[in-house]
C-alpha cells in the first residue's frame, strides 16, 4: 500500500518550520511566530517579528527602503531553498515565488504557487468548460452586438 500524503496540517507546520529554519540559518534570526496557509494550489507563509538588530537599526533610522531593498535580494538568493523545500513537503512542483516585507508591525509573506493537481486541473476543465459561453456574451455584449 502507497504512503498517504501528509494531512494539509502537517504539510502547513513543516513548511513553517523549513522556512524559519532557512531564515535562521542564513540571516542568524528566524521569525518568532509563523504560520502557513494551504489551499488548493497557493502556499502562503506569514513570519512575524523578523527583523535581526540591524535591520531595526536602520528602520528606526528611516532606512526602511535599504531593509527591503536587501530583504528582497536575500528572497531572490534564497528562492532556491525556498522552493525546494515547498516542494519537498507537499511533494508538488513550485511554479512562483513572490516574497513581500512589511513594517510595523514587522513581518513577512513567502507565497508560493503549486502546480495543479491532477484533481484539480479537471474541476478547472469543468469550470472553465461552464464559464466560456458567459464569457463570449460578455464579449458580444460589450461590442454592441447581442448575444
Amino acid at each position: 500500500m502507497a504512503a498517504e500524503a501528509p494531512s494539509l496540517g502537517r504539510q502547513s507546520t513543516a513548511i513553517s518550520n523549513a522556512i524559519t529554519s532557512l531564515h535562521r540559518e542564513h540571516y542568524g534570526r528566524g521569525a518568532t511566530v509563523t504560520r502557513t496557509v494551504m489551499q488548493r494550489n497557493y502556499v502562503a507563509c506569514f513570519l512575524e517579528d523578523i527583523y535581526t538588530p540591524v535591520e531595526r537599526t536602520l528602520i528606526d533610522n528611516d532606512r526602511q527602503e535599504a531593509v527591503q531593498e536587501t530583504r528582497q535580494i536575500f528572497q531572490q538568493a534564497m528562492r532556491p531553498a525556498f522552493v525546494a523545500a515547498v516542494e519537498e513537503i507537499t511533494g508538488r512542483k513550485v511554479v512562483q515565488f513572490m516574497s513581500q516585507v512589511a513594517f510595523d508591525p514587522d513581518m513577512a509573506a513567502e507565497i508560493f504557487v503549486l502546480q495543479p493537481a491532477a484533481r484539480d486541473e479537471d474541476e478547472s476543465d469543468v469550470r472553465n468548460s461552464h464559464s466560456k459561453p458567459t464569457s463570449r456574451v460578455l464579449d458580444a455584449t460589450r461590442d454592441g452586438t447581442s448575444p
